[in-house]
């Protein structure tokens, strides 16, 4: 297969910085579409990969999957996008379109195994799929995103992985005008969850640990804030909460959110991965009907769903706007949670 040699950042083990390296990208096939990478977002899961915090990842690896871009090229079969037009890649870029989760437009849960941005298998050159910390990318029609053309380009980035992983339980569990959602965290995930729910018409409120996030959260659009180390508070929202998005990336106690259930309410996890400590009491779960369920990501015609609404309702991510040269630093950073509340990374850095 004919390929084209790229300008990329990416990292050859764990323990080394991400530096500027050479790339190849398959040439366009009958259903390829080539994108010019404008903006990319800086996720967590970035950060995890490049240093194997996970132990699986394949080097090279090249992070970046909440690409926004232009298309450069199409392939001959290609009908969803032309040249010139702006388009979007999250966190998919195949699966086998074949299983039922696939038919049901859930990629996400692919039965054979969705190929991620980077960090997959890649299924047209071998070695690990290469993410958008580079200048371009080349994806199957299927797995690219229309974006809006009046949104802020670059804070549209983070809405192919932050966004979608909060739309999704959003939608899945329901929540329209009137639904009381409550959030867990108030970061890159925590962020969206409340604009979305919000711009859903949902009553808002976020749950932190600490009084410095209540401005912010206001500002963001939440009705209300509870101090999870005031146990008044907690006590205060009992039963209150049809749905809870815990966006936390670390072990937690779940229990005092559970409390704050409704009869049937559901607590989804979208932040972390792993065994629950302290253990999850099933008393309240079985005399109030009350789950805790998990959620990735979304599938391609969800994701298209939820850009098309942040479209009609003005809805970006907040982002500070970086160098592709001081992404280890802003690594760093993230680490601290010194960002708000999403690192972009502005392509143009990288010529």
């Amino acid at each position: 297969m004919k390929t084209t040699n790229v300008k990329a950042f990416g990292t050859n083990a764990a323990d080394a910085p991400l530096n500027e390296m050479k790339i190849d990208r398959r040439d366009v096939t009958a259903k390829d579409i080539e994108i010019e990478i404008l903006y990319c977002g800086v996720c967590h899961s970035d950060l995890h990969t490049a240093r194997n915090d996970w132990g699986f990842t394949m080097y090279p690896a090249v992070p970046g999957h909440e690409i926004v871009g232009r298309v450069t090229k199409i392939g001959s079969e290609v009908t969803k996008l032309k040249v010139g037009d702006i388009a979007g890649v999250g966190c998919l870029v195949d699966s086998c379109q074949t299983c039922d989760s696939c038919k049901k437009d859930l990629e996400q849960y692919c039965l054979t195994g969705w190929t991620g941005t980077y960090g997959g298998a890649d299924k047209h050159l071998g070695g690990p799929t290469l993410g958008g910390y580079s200048e371009k990318i080349v994806v199957d029609e299927h797995f690219v995103l229309k974006v809006p053309a009046n949104l802020d380009l670059a804070a549209v980035a983070p809405l192919l992985c932050a966004g979608i992983t909060t739309w999704s339980p959003l939608r899945h569990w329901n929540v329209t005008k009137g639904s009381k959602v409550a959030v867990v965290g108030l970061g890159g995930l925590g962020h969206m969850a409340i604009k979305l729910a919000k711009g859903l018409g949902a009553e808002v409120t976020l749950f932190s640990r600490t009084p410095d996030k209540e401005k912010d959260a206001f500002e963001l659009g939440a009705d209300a804030v509870v101090i999870s180390t005031d146990e008044n508070q907690m006590q205060s929202v009992s039963g209150k909460f049809d749905l809870i998005i815990d966006t936390v990336p670390y072990v937690h106690d779940v229990n005092p959110y559970v409390a704050t259930l409704n009869i049937s309410g559901t607590l989804v996890l979208v932040g972390y991965l792993g065994g629950l400590e302290p253990i999850l009491n099933t008393v309240p779960m079985i005399l109030g009907r009350k789950s805790v369920a998990g959620s990735l990501i979304g599938g391609i015609a969800e994701t298209q769903e939820m850009l098309d609404f942040c479209g009609e309702h003005n809805i970006v991510s907040e982002i500070e706007i970086i160098k592709m040269q001081d992404i280890n630093e802003a690594y760093e950073r993230m680490i601290k949670s010194d960002v708000r509340y999403r690192f972009v990374i502005d392509m143009a850095s990288l010529k």
